[in-house]
């Protein structure tokens, strides 16, 4: 019996979330085993509110136009379930007949995913919950990678290799420049910033990640080897890289609502900025700080092209497990080969994934741990694409 589908967005957005939904609906909308395709506003907090809407209501033009919208079109939050909520939820799903729950979202999502599906079978009630990956931070376990990641990765590789053409440029005003990327417990997209190098004196030429804890003392090594080979220095660290005694190096930080602390510009003393504080104290150099919070999880201008049609492959194929009456997983990406580069989609249990963190691995960091290993670019390549190549002069004495 046809049974209506509930899609909702959770969480930070991605350049391409709405690729993702776009799949949903498009693949929801052919299938013989689905009656309605709904949305929940600003997503499990307007679900509580009863705001559902009909996307199978909207123009075709404006569905097939979110393959290219950036951030989260139904809105977004990020609350965490009580108790108290359960029962409401199930009321919810009988009022409108839900019997297929799509969340597209992170860590936490995933968890919500199965805290709902168990609650739904404790209760007796028939539902098919499925998950569909999605994180700038890449840190979500069961895929390769998670859409999202990837966009972000390129606009992270862009900006570094184009201020460091401007810190290049500007040496002789600026000593050095430190862009701080999100990524509060991993490296997966501050490492991304390599992709920016072509040369060994390219940005960046040094790189900081949450999965290893930062000396000082090395710290101001590195910074002042690189000024006395290339005259300048480009930085890129996480948001939550640490010292060495396991403090952040971003002082000051602030709860969010779901307990997380915030290490960007919001939390006031950013690991960027503080690594800043630290090169001038310590060299009396000029530099600048960079902070990019939100912008690389909505630069639909620099989205890569992979990530695009995985994000709405990974829609597509929810709504084939649902078909099948699967429930309980999320979509995985399988990476087949790299060279050429292929993948398989599959489904994990949310049990394996559900507030699980996935570090960057070693192999993809040096031993020095301040850069990548030539293993990562092998790994990221082929889901960012080829990065601009920009003129270079001789300088020629007259």
């Amino acid at each position: 019996m046809k049974k209506n589908a509930l899609i909702g967005q959770l969480g930070g957005p991605t350049s391409v979330i709405n690729s993702s939904l776009c799949g949903l609906i498009e693949k929801g909308l052919k299938s013989d085993k689905i009656k309605h395709i709904l949305g929940m506003r600003d997503g499990i907090i307007g679900f509580l509110q009863d705001r559902i809407v009909d996307l199978g209501k909207e123009e075709p033009y404006a569905i097939k136009r979110l393959w290219h919208t950036p951030s989260s079109i139904l809105g977004s939050s990020r609350y965490i379930l009580k108790e108290r909520d359960f029962p409401l939820i199930l009321k919810i799903f009988k009022k409108y007949d839900i019997g297929h729950l799509f969340l597209i979202g992170g860590n936490g999502t995933m968890q919500l995913n199965r805290q709902i599906g168990q609650y739904c079978k404790k209760n007796g009630y028939a539902i098919n919950v499925i998950g569909i990956p999605k994180t700038v931070d890449n840190d979500l376990c069961g895929t390769d990678h998670a859409p999202g990641f990837a966009s972000a990765a390129r606009y992270i590789g862009l900006s570094v290799q184009q201020a460091g053409r401007l810190a290049h440029d500007m040496q002789s005003v600026d000593k050095y420049v430190i862009l701080q990327t999100v990524g509060r417990n991993t490296g997966w997209l501050a490492a991304s910033a390599a992709l920016a190098k072509k040369r060994e004196s390219d940005a960046p030429h040094l790189i900081y990640i949450p999965e290893r804890p930062l000396s000082k003392k090395k710290f101001l090594s590195d910074v002042k080897k690189c000024i006395k080979k290339y005259g300048w220095v480009s930085i890129v660290c996480g948001e939550g890289i640490l010292w060495e005694d396991k403090s952040f190096v971003a002082s000051l930080n602030i709860k969010n609502d779901t307990t997380d602390f915030e290490f960007g510009a919001m939390g006031g003393g950013s690991a960027a900025l503080n690594l800043h504080k630290l090169i001038s104290k310590e060299t009396d150099y000029r530099g600048e700080f960079q902070i990019t919070e939100s912008l690389s999880m909505c630069a639909i201008d620099r989205a890569s092209k992979v990530d695009l049609e995985e994000a709405y492959l990974c829609g597509v194929k929810a709504i084939e497990l649902a078909e099948e009456d699967v429930s309980g997983v999320m979509v995985s990406i399988l990476r087949a080969s790299s060279s050429p580069y292929r993948i398989k989609l599959s489904a994990i249990s949310l049990d394996e994934v559900a507030l699980g963190i996935k570090p960057l691995d070693d192999k993809y960091i040096n031993t020095r741990g301040n850069f990548v290993t030539d293993k990562y670019l092998d790994y990221i390549k082929p889901l960012v694409g080829e990065l601009p190549a920009y003129s270079e002069l001789k300088y020629i004495k007259f």
